[in-house]
């Protein structure tokens, strides 16, 4: 049997930076404003959560709720699929 000397701090960890300091926890963009319905035809909303490669931001640098980023995914692929989002950047090709 292996004996740690240091205290296993699961859930604190994720909320100290790399500094030490306290970060505030982000909140839902769509949560605030009440949305039940991620619109795949708003494009320029849709563009915010997708990084200049092409790809979809993680939800824990958005700050989304797992909900709205299960709505936000679909939405995403809705627009790739009708051309109103690119796959993938001009850059990247």
């Amino acid at each position: 049997m292996r004996v740690s000397s240091r205290p296993t701090t699961r859930g604190g960890a994720g909320q100290r930076g790399s500094a030490g300091q306290v970060r505030k926890k982000r909140t839902c963009r769509f949560c605030e404003s009440k949305e039940t319905y991620i619109d795949y035809k708003n494009e320029k909303r849709l563009q915010r959560f997708v990084s200049e490669q092409g790809r979809i931001i993680p939800k824990r640098i958005t700050g989304t709720c797992a909900k709205h980023q299960r709505l936000l995914v679909t939405a995403i692929k809705r627009a790739r699929h009708l051309a109103l989002l690119p796959y993938v950047s001009d850059a990247v090709k």
